[in-house]
């Protein structure tokens, strides 16, 4: 059982990568999934070698690993996801996250070993379900994410002790009720509940009239727009006390298909925000403004505290827009630092001689410099680097260590 005074940090990772960068960053735990049987196939995801390499590199550094084996499965799935569990097994995960009783009994039956986590797929939204997973051997119980705070506590209250709660306190929200969702297999044939999505709730819509096929009517809300089913991104930094108060074992970070800048900012930001308040209350208020303007940093698309104090309101939706507020620009993160003091790295953006970048370090700081120089993998000086995924040599001025992300400010259009 985890200490209750110090929550588990538990951060995405869409690959072995990313899966680095997060454990750099401050990642009590990450969760992972591999290329089948979990709920985000259009993520990167982990080969099998992968995510052994993965939970071993996570292991050495005191950092878990949860897998998601969270799909609902169908009859055709089953010889497969036996197999699937046999690997885990040899591999040693911390603990699967499951949402079907099916593939529940299979994983209590091949590796009782592992920890199994019930996912929030299963619509866990009362006490009563959290008692009849743990009598069924499940160490955790993953919270709906339309449950308040209150709710939680009550929950907390008066369920095994011994039983955990993980809850989502930051990332993209579903709207569909605890992410069962059939439109995007009534629109694309892809399902969701199997980990296709093709986020229809994302789109553009508008009314067609039965008589008159072809004229399309916006739907309008205050001339706001038309993105009718569009959420605001969860975030609860500014009320870590809160989540702290109802009893939260695990504060989870959505974001298994976001990119290794997205990770880090996330991370930093509620690691700190964590410890700050369990070393001293004051010193979270005081340092309040910070996690605001750092977790505005990365890529989101407005901020709302969901259900946790109540039924969201129309102040919660975007009308306007389906896209991403995005201030920063990705430009890769350190791999090493060759015989010249450059930093290696592999190029996710273009940046140029000249650029002033921002060199993201674990402890909070930020350190900003300039590009004095860029190389190519020959050693061949460039003035630019367009090309993503190139290896360069990139002159800081300071000395980088692994891991360690540069990002550049979005510039004016």
């Amino acid at each position: 059982m985890r200490n209750r005074e110090k929550p588990e940090l538990l951060i995405p990772a869409s690959c072995l990568e990313v899966l680095k960068v997060a454990v750099a960053y401050g990642a009590d735990a990450v969760y992972i999934g591999g290329d089948v049987y979990g709920l985000r196939a259009k993520a990167k995801n982990f080969s099998r070698e992968e995510m052994r390499e993965g939970i071993e590199y996570a292991h050495a550094h005191g950092v878990k690993v949860h897998v998601t084996v969270n799909i609902l499965a169908h009859n055709g799935d089953m010889d497969g996801i036996r197999q699937y569990l046999e690997e885990l097994k040899q591999m040693k995960p911390d603990a699967l996250i499951i949402a079907d009783p099916g593939v529940f009994m299979l994983a209590g039956e091949i590796c009782p070993e592992i920890e199994r986590h019930i996912s929030t797929q299963a619509n866990n939204t009362n006490y009563m379900t959290a008692r009849f997973w743990h009598d069924q051997g499940a160490t955790r119980i993953v919270t709906a994410r339309e449950l308040s705070l209150a709710e939680i506590r009550e929950m907390r209250a008066l369920i095994p002790d011994d039983m955990e709660i993980e809850t989502f306190i930051h990332g993209a929200m579903c709207i569909s009720y605890s992410g069962r969702c059939l439109l995007s297999s009534y629109f694309t044939g892809r399902d969701a509940n199997r980990g296709a999505c093709t986020h229809p709730c994302r789109w553009k819509y508008a009314v067609m009239e039965e008589s008159r096929p072809g004229e399309y009517l916006p739907i309008e809300e205050n001339e706001r727009g038309t993105f009718i089913f569009n959420s605001k991104d969860l975030c609860m930094v500014d009320h870590i006390p809160d989540l702290i108060g109802a009893g939260i074992d695990s504060f989870k970070i959505e974001g298994r298909m976001k990119t290794a800048l997205y990770v880090a900012t996330v991370a930093r930001t509620y690691r700190k925000a964590i410890d700050d308040y369990l070393e001293d209350p004051a010193l979270y208020e005081k340092n309040l403004p910070w996690y605001q303007e750092q977790i505005s940093d990365c890529t989101f698309r407005q901020f709302t505290t969901g259900f946790f104090y109540g039924r969201p309101t129309a102040e919660d939706q975007i009308y306007d827009s389906n896209t991403y507020v995005t201030n920063d620009i990705y430009l890769g993160y350190a791999d090493h630092v060759d015989e010249n003091g450059f930093t290696v790295l592999s190029q996710k953006n273009k940046f140029c001689v000249g650029d002033e970048i921002e060199i993201m370090k674990p402890d909070g700081r930020n350190i900003r410099t300039t590009v004095r120089g860029i190389r190519d993998a020959e050693g061949t000086p460039m003035a630019s680097a367009p090309h993503p995924q190139q290896e360069l040599h990139v002159d800081l001025g300071v000395k980088t260590e692994p891991f360690e992300v540069l990002r550049m400010k979005k510039k004016e259009a």
